[in-house]
């Protein structure tokens, strides 16, 4: 009985040490005037990587990004690439090379939220319960648990 007792406290401390992150599905986002209500996962994942740079309307896509260290934005690279933000230095420095520059970094999901609400052509991420009637979601993803 002392021995069971022993491995309850050690379970606890654990989990008081290391406790489970909740993961919180993420909403890929897009102004309510676009006429596209999907996004297929590859489409998203080339949109990001700047392969895919025009949607079917003839607009241009201008993917968004909030800043290297926010977990919303590793989460995604997670989920998307399977990488962290700065494990794609490489990829990027031989993209802007040939002149593609990276998704434009906004600040906050609410700049994000503004930014796509006003520009066509704009798709971005926010948490999804900051979705509100200025955008539509056209995809949810479930980053993976990180540290």
């Amino acid at each position: 009985m002392t021995m069971r007792i022993a491995y309850l406290l050690f379970a606890a401390m654990l989990f008081a040490w290391f406790p489970a992150q909740a993961v919180e599905p993420l909403a890929v986002i897009t102004a309510t005037s676009n006429p596209q209500d999907t996004l297929s996962f590859d489409s998203l994942k080339l949109i990001y990587q700047r392969k895919s740079q025009m949607d079917a309307e003839g607009n241009r896509w201008i993917p968004l990004n909030l800043p290297i260290s926010d977990p919303l934005r590793r989460g995604f690279s997670l989920a998307l690439f399977s990488l962290l933000p700065e494990e794609q230095d490489d990829y990027w420095n031989v993209q802007y090379f040939n002149g593609i520059s990276p998704p434009k970094v906004m600040a906050s999901e609410e700049a994000i939220l503004r930014f796509v609400a006003s520009t066509t052509g704009a798709i971005g991420y926010v948490r999804k319960q900051k979705v509100d009637d200025r955008v539509k979601v056209l995809r949810l993803i479930t980053p993976p648990a990180t540290k």
